[in-house]
């Protein structure tokens, strides 16, 4: 069955007919197709570049394949049709192509510091373990690799990186020469400029981040995803902490508090910035709409580009292809205008996904 889907295309901003054919995108029209949408603004599937669907709610690895899947479809039911995992403690490899699923960029464990991580979700490796485990986590993902750049260290009672700056640049070297993009957990300022210069592919979090620091990720290219949402948790951590480590805990609040305007001046530099929820553990699957709106009204992304970095530009960066002659048959079609009233993401009227009509 081949589908026909018409309405105002974004980025383009055309009235165009689209003809969905398998898994395929045409402009030529099909004979026989079957329309499911005509009129509304039709953009490519929504994309969440940083979440985890192995890891349960409340931070314990997912222990079957039937978890992973029930997370997915939770995000694909609110438009993502695409996702890069960020780091999982459960391998798989079995979804990457199923077909009811959301497409998938991988990356394998978080490689992490000894006794320094949540426990169970990272590989924890010393110094000189660290790129040939690099290497070992670029093999089991799909394109990417996670490192853990910070966390508390508690003997110093406060954010530190999780090596030392030799070991964390081999790191990043080590996944490139294996052929796969590094992206780093990284909240505090020393090692987020450690990282940045080091050559990573995306900063993940970004909290303690710089004005020179942003020049550089604009110079490089390297991309941000700032997941909001989860920033906003850092007062229920320094509370937790405070009785044992106080220094930490005010870190953490003055990151929390501060990261709207560092988000602002990434954007305002030219940053590449995605959206990305940080879904597993402690943030829900299914809340790309409340990120996009934090990026619009917190950090002053316009809504066309934060439209883009939900949508064709992050389906280009993790190489996804959009709404072109023979790009992926996976689009959102909003009734109202997401560009005039950026709540209107939270409620897709079709969603169409490898071809198949999830709604």
């Amino acid at each position: 069955m081949a589908w026909h889907v018409r309405g105002v295309v974004l980025p383009d901003d055309e009235v165009r007919d689209l003809w969905l054919v398998g898994d395929r995108v045409t402009f030529t029209p099909v004979a026989g197709a079957q329309t499911i949408a005509d009129g509304g603004f039709v953009l490519p599937g929504l994309i969440d570049a940083h979440c985890h669907l192995g890891i349960a709610r409340g931070g314990a690895p997912i222990t079957s394949l039937d978890q992973a899947r029930a997370l997915a479809r939770t995000d694909r039911d609110a438009g993502v049709l695409a996702i890069r995992d960020a780091g999982s403690p459960y391998p798989y490899p079995e979804l990457d192509d199923e077909p009811d699923l959301p497409r998938l960029a991988r990356a394998g464990r978080h490689v992490a510091p000894p006794k320094r991580y949540l426990r169970d979700i990272g590989i924890e490796v010393g110094a000189a373990e660290v790129a040939a485990t690099v290497t070992a986590q670029a093999r089991a993902g799909n394109g990417w690799v996670k490192l853990v750049g910070d966390w508390i260290d508690r003997g110093v009672g406060d954010l530190a990186p999780a090596w030392d700056a030799d070991t964390m640049t081999a790191a990043v070297r080590a996944a490139h020469a294996a052929g796969v993009r590094a992206a780093v957990h990284t909240f505090s300022e020393s090692a987020v400029e450690i990282m940045v210069r080091a050559g990573v592919d995306s900063v993940e979090h970004g909290t303690g981040l710089s004005l020179d620091l942003v020049d550089e990720m604009a110079r490089r290219g390297t991309a941000l995803v700032p997941t909001m949402i989860n920033i906003r948790t850092f007062g229920g951590i320094a509370e937790q902490a405070r009785a044992k480590f106080p220094g930490y805990a005010e870190h953490m609040l003055a990151l929390r508090d501060r990261f709207p305007e560092v988000v602002r001046s990434a954007y305002e530099a030219g940053v590449p910035i995605y959206v990305g929820t940080d879904a597993g553990g402690g943030i829900d699957h299914g809340l790309a709409a409340d990120e996009m709106l934090l990026l619009h009204e917190q950090a002053g992304m316009t809504t066309t580009d934060v439209l883009a970095a939900a949508s064709w530009r992050a389906r280009e960066w993790l190489g996804f292809p959009g709404l072109v002659e023979g790009g992926l048959a996976d689009l959102v079609v909003y009734a109202e205008d997401p560009r005039a009233d950026l709540r209107a993401v939270r409620d897709p009227a079709r969603i169409v996904l490898r071809g198949r009509v999830v709604r």
